[in-house]
Parts: structure tokens; sequence; C-alpha cells
């Protein structure tokens, strides 16, 4: 697996709003990288270039797309972004849909587009021949399923990192929302410690600043942390009860 990151661990958040000023914000704001959520934020494809337009270059972008599917991810990378997380990986064939789509041939079938990607047609044959080994593919682990059949996902080839998806895979246990459970915590165990034995990195995302320290010393080398909604009513809740007082 190649490095994805340059910063171990590399400590992100996620952005939900269509806001290119927090976007700037938050990639001036000393975080490692930003996860772009489409899946649950308000954020379509065209927003997702603009956000991308608007951050600082040196923190990457991961966009994580609302569906496993070729559509979705050639729309995503086609916007330039530095890679994607796929949600919602359950097996084998969840894995090869994700590569089959993010690959460039012979690796797999990446349909191939002119967008700001390939610098709109200006960098095309730099980024085709590159792309493969530069544009990274992250696979979320988030159910059940999932964890049983991790084993068999982690002999794939084509991906770069395993994301822990902590409250749907309490929701896929009966246990929504009920992420310290012994028998959800034992799931999120089980899958750090297959994804070190075979040297996969591997990430997760916490609510509180509180939580990351865990998360290091139990391996994870990139971390999303918050969003930018949760800052903000953080921010303002605080300013009103000192204010009260």
């Amino acid at each position: 697996m190649k490095n994805i990151f340059k910063n171990k661990p590399a400590i992100g958040t996620l952005i939900t709003l269509d806001s290119p000023e927090i976007t700037e914000i938050l990639s001036n704001s000393g975080f490692d990288w930003l996860f772009l959520d489409m899946e649950h934020g308000v954020i379509s494809t065209a927003a997702v270039q603009r956000l991308l337009q608007s951050k600082e270059k040196s923190c990457p972008a991961f966009v994580r797309i609302p569906d496993n599917n070729s559509t979705w991810i050639k729309k995503a990378l086609d916007t330039g972004c530095e890679g994607i997380i796929v949600p919602q990986i359950k097996n084998v064939a969840d894995v090869r849909v994700a590569v089959k789509a993010a690959k460039y041939p012979p690796v797999g079938e990446r349909s191939v587009g002119i967008a700001r990607a390939q610098g709109y047609g200006m960098s095309f044959k730099e980024y085709v021949a590159s792309a493969n080994s530069k544009v990274g593919l992250i696979l979320q682990i988030e159910h059940i399923d999932a964890v049983k059949n991790l084993d068999e996902i982690l002999k794939e080839p084509g991906f770069d990192g395993i994301f822990i998806g902590p409250y749907d895979l309490s929701g896929s246990m009966n246990l929504l929302g009920e992420v310290s459970n012994n028998k959800v915590q034992d799931a999120i165990d089980e899958v750090k410690a297959k994804c070190k034995a075979k040297d996969v990195p591997f990430g997760i995302f916490v609510p509180m600043a509180e939580m990351v320290k865990k998360e290091i010393e139990d391996g994870c080398s990139f971390i999303a942390i918050g969003m930018d909604t949760m800052f903000l009513w953080n921010a303002a809740k605080d300013v009103v009860k000192k204010i009260k007082e």
C-alpha cells in the first residue's frame, strides 16, 4: 500500500457544507487532510470542485461518494481530488467494483474524461499516466458483514487504505449509536488488528479531540475528527454559555 498522506498520523476533519469559505478556513487551520462528504453532506459534484479550488493546495482532500458505483466514482475523481472514500464496502465484490471504476486500464476500467483533474486537457497525458499510483482509494468498513469478510477484502489489490465507520457499524449490529458498547469496540479492534497484520493503512472517525490519542496508539494512520457544523455549533454554544454565566 502506498503512503496516501504525507504526515502520520494525518489529522483531518469532515466538510459537509457547500461553503468554499469554510473549506478555505479549515484547510489553513493546520489539518493534514479534508474529508469532503457527498454521502451525508449537502455537497454536489459541482460543489466538490468549488471546494477543492478554495482549499490550501498542501492540504489534500478525499471525497466520500454517496454510493459505490462507476458514475459517482468517475465524477468525483474528475474534480481533481486527491482520492475518494467509498462507503458500505461489505465484501470482495464491492471492492472489485470500486477498483474497477477508480483505476485506469489495465488495472481497472475508469472512464477517460477531460475535466479539472486532467487540467481540462492541458495535463491530460501526465494525469492519466500517474493517476493509478497517485490518486487514493479508501474503502469504508462500516457494517458487521464487512468485518466478517475482512480477511478476503484485505487480499484484494488496488486500494490504499481502510476507513472505519463506527456509527453505521453499530447500527448494523442493532446497537445504533452505541459506539462504546463492548461488542462494537471488539468489532473495531478486529478491523484494526487485521489491517495491522496485513500492513494496510487504516483510519477512523472520532467526534472529539480527546479521543484521538487512543486511535493513534491503536495504529491509525489517518483520523477524521468532528466536522464543520460541529465546530460551528460548539463555538457558538460556548460563547453564549460564557456570556450568560
